[in-house]
Parts: structure tokens; C-alpha cells; sequence
């Protein structure tokens, strides 16, 4: 996964970057292989932000988080986008996996009991 850092009024340490390079790598388990990340830190007066965005393909997935503290902005965030990226993925094995409405699966020409049942009565 490649990983881009902007610090905007701050610096992006190291300490960050170990940070949230662990957590993207729980999310790259998730989302798959092809994606890229950007993390932009944002300090505004006593406000620390971050936000993360991931994309794969043509999906992107952002999350945003503020906090006194930077390490806790960015672990909130990536938790946030950790959660985001389950919540995608079983939409979209649901919708793969279960027939669109009005369809039945069929084996060899006969219907299910439910349906076969429903008809008769």
C-alpha cells in the first residue's frame, strides 16, 4: 500500500508514521492489495486533526478525527476507517451472494418448498 503524509502546521514524526502504518495495515488486510493511502495532520491552535482516506479503484473511503492529542486523532480515525472498510465489505459480498428479487434458484427445474407451498395455497 503506498502511503502519503501531509502535516499542515505540523510536523509528521516518525512516531505518526509507525502509528499509522500499523494501523493501515489492518485495513490493507480488509480492502485488498491495489489502494493507496493519505494521511493528513492538521494542527489548529489547540486542536489536533487527522484525517485518513483510502482508495481503491474507484472507491474511496475518508475518515476524520480531533482530539487534544495527535496519536489519539489518528488511531480514532483509523478505527473509524477500520470499521468503514468491514461495513464495505460485507455490503458488497451480501449483494454478491444473494439473488436480486423475483429471482429463484432453480435446481433441476423445481422450485423450493417455500415457494412451491406459497403457490399451491
Amino acid at each position: 500500500m503506498v502511503i502519503e503524509y501531509t502535516g499542515r502546521q505540523t510536523v509528521v514524526t516518525q512516531k505518526y508514521k509507525d502509528l499509522a502504518e500499523a494501523g493501515l495495515k489492518r485495513i490493507k488486510k480488509i480492502v485488498g492489495a491495489p489502494a493507496t493511502a493519505h494521511v493528513v495532520l492538521t494542527v489548529d491552535k489547540y486542536r489536533k486533526i487527522a484525517e485518513v482516506t483510502v482508495t481503491q479503484g474507484s472507491q474511496s473511503m475518508v475518515s476524520n478525527c480531533e482530539s487534544a492529542e495527535m496519536s489519539t486523532a489518528l488511531r480514532d480515525a483509523l478505527a473509524k476507517l477500520e470499521q468503514k472498510a468491514i461495513r464495505q465489505k460485507q455490503k458488497t459480498s451480501t449483494i454478491k451472494r444473494h439473488p436480486r428479487a423475483g429471482e429463484i434458484p432453480a435446481e433441476d427445474g423445481k422450485l423450493p418448498d417455500a415457494v412451491a407451498a406459497a403457490e399451491e395455497g
